[in-house]
C-alpha cells in the first residue's frame, strides 16, 4: 500500500451547524463507536459516561476548513462530511483516552474522568447480552485501542480496508497497518458455531463458512467490492449476486418477484432507522430501494448501487453483504449492533451505599471544619491582611490578647521623667509621628508574637525572642529612612520593628537585652541602619550629642544633630565598615557628665570605660583617648555580643631591652548584658603612638581583669631594633615572680620579665603571686 493510500480522505469544509445536525442524528451509532473503542479496564459505568462525554466534545467550535486543494474524488467520500469529521474526533478522543498516564507526559483532557455528563448514586451500565456478546468483548479487551477502531470500524461502519487506514491515520494512529492486523486475528479467531457465528461448510446451502461470500467470517465491507484493497475474485461476486438473488427472491419472502422482502414493521436499529442486515434485523421497508434510502445508503439511481457504495457493487449485493443471522448465529462484526454494545439503552443499579454514607459524614465534617477555620481567620486581630507579616495565631490565653491588643500598650507621658527617682527605659516617653497609627502597632505586635518566615529576625545573644508576658511599652513610632519603625521595651528587652512604607514584606524584628539599664545605658537606641549609617534615638535627659572618632584623639568632636522627637542625623557606623579606617563614637552628655557609646551592631550602644576594673571612669582624658585609639579596632572582636560595657585599663609598663623605650599593656574586658560570656583581651603597646596594640591573649568567659578577679597575665615575642628577639611577659601588680618554660627558660623577679629567644619560639608562662598563688598566663 503506497503512502498516498494512509492520506486522510478530504474533510470539510465542515459548518458548526453541519456537524451538529451529523451529531444530533447519528448520536447513537457514535457514543457505541466511542464504547467500543475505549479500553474495557475502566469499568462498564466510567466507559458509559466517558463515551457520551466525548461524543458531546467532539462539536467544533468553529467551521473546519476544507483542504486548498480539492483532491481525486474517491468511492468512500460519499458518506455525509460532517459525520466524517464528528467520527474522527470521536476515535482520536477514545484512542487518547486509553493511553496510560506517564510522570513525564502532561496528560490529556480526554484521560481524566469527564466533568459532563454525570451520574451521582447510580451506577449505569448497558444491558447484559449473551455468550456470543461476552465473548467478543474478551476478544476486543485483548486487542489494542487501534485495534479496536480498526475492528469497529469495519465491522459496525462497513468501511474497507483502505478506508480504514485513513481514517485511523486521521485520528492520530502512528501504525494503521498493525491495527488492521490485529483486527484480522479476532475475525480469524472466530469458532465455527461459536459466539462469532462462523459456520460448517455447507449449512444452509451456502458454499461459505458463515453464509457470506467468500467465508473468511466477516461482513463484506465498503472497499472490498471493486474498490482498492480487498476487491473479491469474478466468482466470488456472481456467487454474491447469486445469493442475493436467492434472498430477496423467494427463500425468505416467497414472492418470487425478486424485489420486495418480508415486512417486520418492529425491526428498528439504535439510531431510529430501520435495522440493517448484519445486525440480524429484518428490514422494515419493502423492496431493496426502501430499505436503501432509509438507512442512508439509498441513492440508487447511480447505477442500481447504495449512495457510498464502490462502483459494480449492486443493490442486491449490498442486501447479501449485510446477511450475519442464520438459525440464530450471528457474526462478530454484527455482534457490534447488540445491545451488550449499545450505551444508550442503559440499565441502572445503586452504588456502595454503606461506603457512600461513610464518605457523606466524613466530606460534612472536612466542610463544617473548614468553616470553623475560615471564622476563626477572619476574627478581629487574627489573619494576614490585618497583621501583616505575622504568620497565624495557634493558640489564645488572656494575658496573650492583651500583650497583642495597641490599645493596652503603655504611654509614658513626656512629663514624667524630671521627677523620676530613677533614669532608665521605663520613664522614656512615647514619640514619633505615628504613635497614634493603631494598625501599625497591630502589626508589630503581631509579628512579635508571630514572626511569619518573610521576617528578618535577629536577636543578641541571651535574649529571649518571646512574645512580651503583657502590654509593652511603646518608646518610638515613626517614619526613618523610608520605613515605618517601632520600638518597645518589655523591661527585660527592646525590641525594634520596621517595614517598608510599601507593604509590610521584608519586616525586620530585632530584638536586644536590657534588663538593669542605669541612666547611661538607657541614654539611646538604634533606631534605623541604612547604607552603612546609623541613626540613635536619645533618652529625654540627653542635653548634647556629638560624634567622636576613637582613631583620632587629639580631634575635637563634632556635633550630632536632633529631631523634635530625640533622633539623630545619620552617623558612618563602623560596626558594618570593612576597614579600619575610623571608629565614630556617640558622644551624649546629660546633667551628670560626658559619655562615650560604641555601636557594635546591636540595638543599644556599649558604654565605654577606661580605668582600673574597680574603679573605671568614662572616656574623657587624654592617657585613655590615646590607649583607645591604639586599641579600638579590637572592638570588633566582641561586635554583636550582647555587650553592655567594654573597660580597658593599663595594667603594666615595661622597659624594653637595648634601651628601646617602655611597653605598655593594656587590658580590655568586654561585660555582656545576660552577665556571662564576657571577653578578655591582653594587648601590647609599642613606644611608637602610630601603631597599633598587638594582641598577645584573648580568652572567653574568664573572671580575669575584672572585679572578681583583677588579675592578668600575658605575654609576646617581640623583636628589638637591633634584630634580635625575645619573650616579653607582664602581670598586674600582685604578681611577685613571672618564669617561662618550655622552648624558652627563664625567671624574673617582679611582674614584668624579658628572656632573649629566637624567631618562632614557643613557651609556657606562668606567674605567682605575693601569696605565693601559680597563676598561668590568660588563654
Amino acid at each position: 500500500m503506497s503512502t498516498q493510500d494512509l492520506d486522510p480522505s478530504p474533510v470539510g469544509p465542515v459548518d458548526v451547524e453541519q456537524a451538529e445536525a451529523a451529531l444530533v442524528e447519528r448520536y447513537p451509532r457514535l457514543v457505541r463507536i466511542a464504547y467500543l473503542v475505549l479500553p474495557p479496564t475502566l469499568g462498564r459505568n466510567r466507559r458509559v459516561l466517558t463515551a457520551h462525554a466525548l461524543v458531546q466534545r467532539s462539536l467544533p467550535r468553529r467551521r473546519v476548513p476544507g483542504p486548498a486543494v480539492p483532491g481525486p474524488r474517491r468511492t468512500e467520500d460519499a458518506v455525509d462530511p460532517g459525520y466524517a469529521y464528528v467520527r474522527g474526533e470521536v476515535l482520536r478522543q477514545a484512542l487518547v483516552a486509553g493511553l496510560p498516564l506517564r510522570r513525564r507526559a502532561l496528560p490529556r483532557r480526554a484521560q481524566f474522568p469527564p466533568l459532563l455528563p454525570q451520574v451521582w448514586g447510580l451506577r449505569v451500565f448497558p444491558r447484559v447480552g449473551g455468550a456470543d456478546e461476552l465473548a467478543l468483548d474478551q476478544r476486543l479487551s485483548a486487542l489494542s485501542g487501534p485495534g479496536r477502531a480498526a475492528y469497529v470500524l469495519r465491522g459496525l461502519e462497513r468501511q474497507g480496508d483502505p478506508e480504514v487506514l485513513r481514517v485511523l491515520a486521521a485520528a492520530g494512529v502512528t501504525d494503521p497497518a498493525a491495527a488492521l492486523a490485529e483486527a484480522d486475528a479476532v475475525d480469524a479467531a472466530d469458532p465455527p458455531g461459536g459466539a462469532g457465528g462462523a459456520r460448517r461448510p455447507g449449512e444452509d446451502g451456502l458454499p461459505g463458512g458463515d453464509g457470506l461470500p467468500g467465508g473468511d467470517g466477516r461482513a463484506v465491507r465498503v472497499g472490498e467490492q471493486a474498490g482498492p484493497g480487498r476487491g473479491g475474485s469474478p466468482g466470488r461476486a456472481g456467487e454474491f449476486g447469486r445469493l442475493a438473488g436467492a434472498w430477496t427472491g423467494g427463500e425468505a419472502a416467497g414472492t418470487g418477484t425478486g424485489t420486495e422482502g418480508p415486512r417486520t414493521d418492529s425491526a428498528t436499529r439504535d439510531d431510529g432507522r430501520p435495522g440493517d442486515f448484519a445486525s440480524g434485523e429484518r428490514p422494515g421497508g419493502s423492496g431493496s430501494r426502501g430499505w436503501f434510502e432509509d438507512t442512508g445508503y439509498g441513492d440508487t439511481g447511480r447505477g442500481g448501487r447504495p449512495g457510498g457504495a464502490p462502483e459494480g457493487t449492486s443493490a442486491d449485493g449490498y442486501r447479501e453483504a449485510g446477511r450475519g443471522q442464520r438459525d440464530g448465529r450471528v457474526s462478530g462484526a454484527a455482534l457490534l449492533e447488540s445491545a451488550e454494545f449499545d450505551p444508550c439503552s442503559l440499565q441502572a443499579r445503586p452504588t456502595d451505599l454503606l461506603r457512600r454514607r461513610q464518605h457523606g459524614r466524613a466530606a460534612l465534617v472536612a466542610v463544617a471544619a473548614l468553616v470553623v477555620c475560615g471564622t476563626l481567620l477572619g476574627l478581629p486581630g487574627d489573619g494576614w491582611g490585618r497583621n501583616g507579616a505575622a504568620a497565624p495565631s495557634y493558640a489564645r490565653n488572656p494575658a496573650a490578647e492583651a500583650a497583642l491588643d495597641p490599645g493596652a500598650v503603655k504611654r509614658v507621658p513626656p512629663a514624667a521623667w524630671p521627677g523620676s527617682t530613677r533614669h532608665d527605659f521605663s520613664v522614656w516617653p512615647a514619640r514619633g509621628g505615628l504613635t497614634g497609627d493603631r494598625a501599625l502597632l497591630r502589626r508589630a505586635l503581631a509579628v512579635w508574637a508571630r514572626p511569619g518566615l518573610s521576617v528578618q529576625s535577629s536577636a543578641t545573644p541571651g535574649t529571649p525572642v518571646g512574645p512580651p508576658m503583657g502590654p509593652p511599652q511603646l518608646l518610638f513610632a515613626g517614619l526613618v529612612d523610608g520605613a515605618r519603625v517601632v520600638l518597645f521595651h518589655d523591661r527585660l528587652r527592646a525590641v525594634r520593628y520596621a517595614e517598608p512604607v510599601a507593604g509590610s514584606a521584608g519586616a525586620a524584628l530585632d530584638f536586644a537585652r536590657t534588663d538593669a539599664a542605669d541612666a547611661v545605658g538607657s541614654a539611646a537606641l538604634v533606631v534605623s541602619r541604612a547604607s552603612g549609617n546609623v541613626r540613635y534615638l536619645t533618652a529625654p535627659w540627653v542635653r548634647e550629642t556629638a560624634v567622636r572618632d576613637l582613631l583620632a584623639p587629639a580631634k575635637e568632636p563634632w556635633p550630632l544633630a536632633r529631631d523634635a522627637y530625640g533622633v539623630t542625623e545619620p552617623v558612618p557606623s563602623p560596626a558594618q565598615a570593612k576597614e579600619c579606617e575610623r571608629w565614630n563614637s556617640l558622644q551624649v552628655r546629660d546633667g551628670s557628665g560626658t559619655r562615650l557609646l560604641a555601636d557594635l551592631g546591636e540595638l543599644a550602644p556599649a558604654r565605654l570605660l577606661w580605668g582600673p576594673p574597680d574603679a573605671p571612669a568614662d572616656v574623657t582624658g587624654k592617657e585613655a583617648r590615646e590607649a583607645w585609639a591604639r586599641t579600638a579596632c579590637r572592638l570588633t572582636a566582641v561586635r554583636a555580643h550582647g555587650v553592655r560595657s567594654v573597660n580597658a585599663w593599663r595594667f603594666a609598663r615595661q622597659p624594653l631591652p637595648e634601651g628601646a623605650g617602655h611597653g605598655t599593656w593594656v587590658c580590655t574586658r568586654a561585660e555582656t548584658w545576660r552577665g556571662t560570656g564576657s571577653r578578655v583581651l591582653a594587648q601590647f603597646l609599642v613606644p611608637s603612638p602610630k601603631v597599633p596594640a598587638a594582641l598577645a591573649a584573648r580568652s572567653e568567659g574568664s573572671p580575669a581583669c575584672g572585679v572578681r578577679d583583677p588579675r592578668v597575665l600575658a605575654g609576646v615575642l617581640w623583636q628589638a631594633p637591633s634584630g634580635g628577639w625575645f619573650v616579653l611577659a607582664a602581670g598586674s601588680p600582685d604578681f611577685a615572680s613571672l618564669e617561662t618554660s618550655g622552648g624558652v627558660r627563664g625567671r624574673a623577679d617582679g611582674p614584668v620579665l624579658a628572656v632573649k629567644a629566637k624567631a618562632g619560639a614557643r613557651a609556657d608562662l606562668d606567674g605567682t603571686l605575693r601569696d605565693g598563688t601559680r597563676v598561668p598566663a590568660l588563654r
